[in-house]
């Protein structure tokens, strides 16, 4: 079945650029389609206009539709991480060339807000025991890149470097 919700992404003029950056970030990952502006613009013929793309199975649209808006915090992409390895590879590909944010957040290159999430984060702050999922999101709140490890240490009540 085809997806019916489909993320649409606003660039200036790197649209295809991005697509192909975020394909080789993603295992499983792909260019779909790529259609071009034709003579009756409003960019000039020839220029991508769309790129269809999929992420790991989840299909997204890249429009290079000018410099009238950019990206804000407003919107972000999740990614749930299996494991450490997995967040700090997600980490480091995706902050290159962009900017570190706090509690996992990050922007790519292109402004694009990311969350980079281990699995198993969500259960320490719906701990029963409000002290541990306390002390768990005391020491998120501290953190950039995401440590599961971390977190469960300070969970535990045992000293997390900063």
């Amino acid at each position: 079945m085809q997806q019916r919700i489909v993320p649409n992404l606003w660039f200036d003029t790197e649209a295809e650029e991005a697509a192909d950056f975020y394909v080789s970030v993603f295992d499983d990952s792909r260019v779909v389609n790529v259609t071009r502006y034709t003579e009756a613009g409003p960019r000039p013929a020839g220029m991508v206009m769309t790129v269809e793309f999929e992420l790991d199975g989840q299909r997204f649209v890249a429009i290079n539709g000018g410099p009238e808006f950019k990206f804000t915090e407003a919107i972000s992409l999740q990614i749930s991480c299996e494991d450490q390895e997995e967040v700090d590879r997600y980490w480091e590909r995706l902050s290159e060339g962009g900017e570190e944010g706090p509690c996992g957040w990050l922007k790519d290159r292109y402004g694009l807000s990311w969350q980079v999430v281990p699995m198993g984060m969500e259960e320490l702050f719906a701990d029963p025991d409000p002290g541990r999922a306390e002390r768990a999101m005391r020491a998120m709140l501290k953190m950039r890149k995401l440590d599961l490890a971390a977190l469960r240490r300070a969970a535990d009540g045992q000293q997390v470097a900063s």
